[in-house]
């Protein structure tokens, strides 16, 4: 074991502040009644909202899933009655910049009519893998209960790389007036010590260590018996001294194991996880009964109620209808969602209870305005009380000038804003709500560098996209330009080398074809003539059809020339003209004839 045994440590800093808790019979947890209707934000975690899945006018069960993420950092939302939704849209809800979110209004049908569960219930959870464990709880839509409302099914996976030694369950509670988990481990300690157990498996946690304050003898007995009767030997009860800021993550390490998270670090390098002692319960439950996260402890204090209490209520319950339940005011309010160091004001009693609602605190209005800041004095008290060993003085004169870049060097977003150092300062400085507007301006700040880092990148990519685009539109023109001159140099080259002849050379080739078809024309006609001739030499007849075939020779080869003959046929006199050389050329022929015939006769 690495720290069972270990002995009590403390952290820098601190205060001790008036406790007000509810103990004994006043603090024993109640059953709120169901309310008529209930206001269920989709946002209820840190990480990615989740989008509704039911239409306005549907009637719901509850337990029923209502909106969910794909996202790894997120979780469900479960409806916690049964009823109709009437409204889905934007409703004010417990948030310290008072803006409205989304969210789904259920009217109830006064059946509390539950759904089939997502997941069956398990005999025997410890029967289950760790992946089986972490989609179950992610199906539930468990948070941390403790007031970050960080998805539980995420710290429940740290990683096959991370080694886990030590879970921490926190049940400090540091803050005045809130007593939640300190009735928790009263009444329901078997189940805590059950969940701790499945979460050391799923883990592989060496040892959990169980932390609480002094001032809750009843829990810390209840543990130590639950612990007994599971026979649990490697978890170990521990309780602290009360003191302010106890409960937050980092002290209570430090406070346990006497180890330090480091600078912008995690408990997990470290080989710590922490969970709070109302997250495990609802595990455990989740787990072996498949209930989702649809109720939660609230203690409801304060000196301006009339019966504080500790009250399981059921989420989107509008926080009228608990303070109704315990009597309504008894002067003029001032409702703050947490406690009195670390809550934030609520708008009105109109707002729902969330899965981060630990505590509504009830104070009295005051009727004289608040005392205003004076001039820092340099008495250095906030330094001693600090938490986180930071220099709040010089964080405050820094944020003031605005000179934000200062603040960080003085480790600014190393402050967990307990408000130690503004609840000791003789001036009465707000100094928390210094850091907070520092935080806020640097955040921005980032932000804004964030989109001009985005934006320079896509113009940077723009122009590498046109300059790109441009040279290849000229490699294109340059190509085609090529292309273009080897297509006109081409005709040129065959004829230098004479392997094409030039258009002169054509022209003659064609007159040369001419004058061979005329040639074997006048061939034939001379061929043709001793036959005729042969078959009646003298005859006159056979002079007669020699005639007539020179005259029709004579007319083809008229027709040959088509501007003559356009010409004779509109000139009378060419055309007597040309029948005059017909005739001249058939009496030739004529006279030509019997020698010809004769001489081939005797041959």
């Amino acid at each position: 074991m690495f720290g069972l045994f270990a002995k009590n440590r403390s952290f820098d800093g601190g205060l001790k502040l008036e406790g007000h808790k509810l103990h004994g019979e006043r603090g024993r947890i109640r059953s709120a009644p169901l309310p008529r209707k209930v206001i269920l934000p989709v946002a209820q975690h840190i990480g990615a909202p989740t989008q509704p899945l039911v239409e306005v006018g549907q009637r719901v069960l509850r337990g029923q899933c209502i909106a969910a993420s794909d996202n790894f950092i997120a979780a469900p939302v479960h409806a916690s009655i049964s009823g109709t939704v009437t409204d889905i849209g934007m409703h004010e809800v417990p948030h310290p910049s008072g803006l409205p979110a989304l969210a789904i209004v259920i009217e109830s049908d006064g059946q509390d009519e539950a759904s089939e569960a997502a997941w069956p219930a398990c005999e025997d959870p410890f029967e289950l893998d760790a992946n089986s464990l972490r989609e179950r709880v992610r199906q539930a839509g468990l948070v941390g209960l403790g007031g970050a409302a960080f998805p539980s099914a995420v710290k429940l996976n740290p990683g096959s790389s991370a080694r886990v030694e030590t879970l921490i369950l926190n049940g400090a509670e540091c803050e005045p007036y809130i007593s939640c988990d300190a009735a928790l481990m009263s009444e329901r300690a078997d189940e805590m010590v059950a969940g701790a157990r499945l979460i050391m498996r799923a883990l592989g946690a060496f040892e959990c260590l169980i932390g609480i304050e002094d001032n809750a003898p009843e829990a810390a007995a209840a543990l130590r018996q639950a612990i007994n009767r599971a026979d649990a030997e490697n978890i170990a009860l521990r309780v602290v001294p009360t003191r302010y800021p106890q409960g937050g993550e980092k002290q209570l390490i430090q406070a346990l194991t006497g180890k330090e998270v480091p600078r912008e670090g995690l408990p997990l390098d470290i080989g710590i996880v922490v969970h709070n002692v109302g997250t495990v319960t609802a595990i455990w439950r989740a787990i072996r009964h498949a209930q989702p996260l649809i109720s939660r402890i609230v203690t409801v204090n304060g000196p301006g109620i009339a019966q504080p209490m500790n009250l399981e209520v059921r989420l989107g319950t509008p926080v009228a209808d608990l303070i109704a339940f315990c009597g309504g005011y008894t002067a003029t309010p001032r409702l703050i969602m947490g406690g009195p160091m670390m809550g934030f004001a609520l708008g009105s009693d109109a707002v729902p209870v969330v899965k981060a609602t630990n505590c509504l605190l009830v104070e009295v209005a005051e009727s004289e305005p608040a005392d205003q800041a004076m001039p820092c004095i340099r008495c250095g008290e906030c330094v001693e009380v600090c938490p986180a060993r930071l220099l709040p003085q010089q964080l405050y004169w820094h944020a003031r000038a605005r000179e934000f870049d200062k603040t960080q060097d003085l480790n600014l977003f190393d402050c967990i804003e307990c408000g130690c150092c503004a609840q000791v300062c003789p001036s009465q400085i707000p100094l928390v709500q210094y850091y907070r507007y520092a935080k806020t301006e640097i955040y921005q700040a980032e932000q804004e560098k964030r989109k001009a880092d985005i934006a320079r990148n896509r113009h940077e990519f723009r122009l590498e996209r046109l300059e790109r685009e441009a040279r290849e539109k000229e490699e294109a023109r340059r190509r085609k330009r090529e292309a273009l001159k080897q297509k006109q140099a081409a005709p040129e080259e065959p004829a230098a080398s004479g392997d094409a002849p030039a258009p002169a050379a054509n022209d003659a080739i064609a007159a040369a074809i001419a004058k061979a078809k005329a040639e074997k024309a006048r061939r034939l006609a001379e061929s043709s003539a001793p036959t005729e001739k042969t078959d009646g030499a003298g005859d006159p007849v056979a002079a007669a059809i020699a005639r007539a075939k020179a005259t029709k020779a004579a007319k083809a080869s008229a027709s040959d020339a088509p501007t003559e003959t356009s010409a004779t046929a509109e000139d009378p006199i060419a055309a007597a003209i040309a029948n005059a050389k017909a005739a001249k050329a058939a009496k030739a022929g004529a006279s030509e004839t019997p020698a010809d015939s004769s001489a081939e006769a005797d041959d």
